[in-house]
């Protein structure tokens, strides 16, 4: 993991292991961003902030490792007043809502990211994806 002022830059080897980065690891890179710039914000602002980019960078990372062929890249960044997110893996499959099935666990991912981000993009290359996500800051 590279740190480089406010911007955490995170890169598998060319053919990791799927448990090369991991869930755990964008988080760590995450708060590492985030902390710095939450600390002007009121307590619960910055709690609430906390826990839904922890959550988005989550759920888009064990996305990722699920059903992306493995986590490639994780960048996150502040950048004019919003917490960017970028996840690479494998697939060139652009992600989708599914129907929520109640014997089924997950499956609510890509909604809740959706949902909390202010802006969500996927960029598809010949060799995987990236998807971007933006909370902005309170």
């Amino acid at each position: 993991m590279m740190q480089r002022g406010a911007e955490v830059f995170m890169t598998a080897p060319a053919a990791p292991k799927i448990q090369d980065i991991a869930c755990h690891d964008a988080r760590a890179a995450v708060r590492a961003v985030m902390e710095p710039a939450c600390q002007s914000l009121p307590s619960s602002q910055a709690r609430r902030f906390r826990e839904d980019a922890l959550l988005v960078a989550s759920e888009l990372t064990s996305n990722a490792i699920l059903h992306g062929g493995g986590l490639t890249q994780f960048h996150a960044q502040i950048e004019g007043g919003s917490l960017l997110m970028q996840v690479s893996d494998r697939s060139t499959r652009a992600p989708h809502l599914v129907r929520p099935d109640p014997g089924r666990p997950g499956g609510f991912g890509w909604m809740i990211t959706q949902r909390l981000a202010s802006h969500v993009s996927v960029d598809i290359q010949p060799d995987g994806k990236t998807i971007t996500a933006a909370l902005a800051m309170p």
